[in-house]
């Protein structure tokens, strides 16, 4: 098996969800302020737009599928033509200088019960995937430079997390 395989398969053995919605948990018929978990996306400040949209997107797309219950049934149009489900629970993307990235992601993965995923520069600065893996692997990971970070968990966990970080503009 080549290292490429190796790490897809020690990837998907190591996602084993320890935070999210119980089937009678997804309401989505309520306001998603009343859902018991809350989502945000911290992208650094002052990223090229594009690369923000980049780590926005990567950091959500490993969040959806670490956290069970996050997205809502499909939605079928009148044509019957389905569109995949979406955050029924919501999400808000939020802003931070980039040197306060490793803190909220630090203290996100100190919280019990949250959930948190990130991005590392290095993941927008390298084309093949093994070589995003040894720059991470030869960093320590307070040395890391994040351009984004996910954290779902309980809305107050959420909230000492991110204290009154602004939307992104």
């Amino acid at each position: 098996m080549s290292s490429t395989n190796d790490a897809v398969a020690a990837s998907e053995a190591s996602v084993v969800p320890t935070v999210g919605f119980a089937p009678d948990e997804v309401r989505t018929g309520e306001p998603t302020r009343s859902a018991r978990l809350k989502w945000v996306v911290v992208v650094a400040e002052g990223l090229e737009p594009g690369r923000a949209v980049n780590a926005a997107v990567c950091v959500a797309s490993a969040t959806a599928r670490a956290v069970t219950g996050l997205l809502g049934p499909d939605a079928v149009d009148a044509s019957g033509s389905a569109h995949p489900g979406l955050p029924w629970a919501g999400c808000s993307v939020l802003v931070a200088p980039r040197e306060h990235l490793a803190a909220v992601r630090a203290r996100a993965a100190r919280s019990e019960g949250v959930h948190v995923s990130d991005m590392p520069a290095s993941a927008q600065s390298t084309r093949v995937y093994d070589e995003y893996l040894a720059a991470v692997g030869a960093a320590e990971g307070e040395a890391l430079d994040y351009l984004a970070v996910s954290v779902v968990g309980p809305r107050n966990r959420v909230d000492k997390v991110v204290g009154r970080l602004p939307l992104m503009p």
